[in-house]
């Protein structure tokens, strides 16, 4: 007699929760009948102690199957009862992190602590309301960008992507090219 029956192969097959074990497990009790209809249709035999004990093992080992099954089951749905659990913590820390900072922000003002404009010794100024700099010559420049500004009143957008400076009458052409509109002279290229 095999010390390892059909069913206590298939128990180490199933100790674990890896599917292809499982599918294993499950064609081999297609060849057996388990559980208690299984123990009722092998209970006949030749009536020897020897019989007895043989099928007393495989029926300890079915019970034995059955109850680890039962266990490694019962230990992954507590595993994924748990780790959903804790994840649900760590995203309601997030978000009370987030509205903590949140709200943490809105207590503090957005001011402008610089004044209102910064005069320079060569007379120019910098308006930090509007992040301009004018220099002594009247030129303006976006303080934030070192971009030359140009007031948005004084602009004419043409559809090609060129503009007219209304007030320094200068045609800037979309490929960079700056004309003065009073001469007709060309005033600078940078393209």
């Amino acid at each position: 007699m095999s010390s390892i029956t059909p069913v206590s192969h298939a128990a180490l097959f199933n100790s674990g929760s890896n599917w292809l074990a499982d599918t294993i497990t499950a064609i081999k009790n297609d060849d057996n009948a388990g559980g208690l209809l299984g123990m009722m249709a092998n209970s006949g035999g030749d009536g020897s102690i020897d019989g007895f004990l043989g099928r007393s093992v495989i029926n300890a080992n079915a019970f034995a199957t059955i109850s680890q099954t039962g266990v490694s089951n019962a230990s992954a749905l507590i595993a994924r009862i748990a780790a959903d659990n804790l994840r649900k913590a760590d995203e309601k820390k997030l978000a009370d992190a987030f509205a903590d900072l949140a709200a943490t922000q809105k207590m503090v003002p957005v001011k402008n602590v610089l004044d209102p404009v910064i005069y320079f010794a060569d007379g120019s100024t910098i308006d930090t309301i509007n992040n301009i700099m004018t220099r002594v010559d009247g030129t303006q420049f976006d303080a934030t960008t070192g971009a030359k500004y140009l007031d948005p009143l004084f602009i004419i957008q043409m559809a090609n992507g060129a503009y007219l400076d209304t007030k320094n009458n200068i045609l800037t052409m979309s490929d960079g090219t700056q004309i003065d509109t009073v001469t007709g002279l060309l005033v600078s290229q940078t393209a």
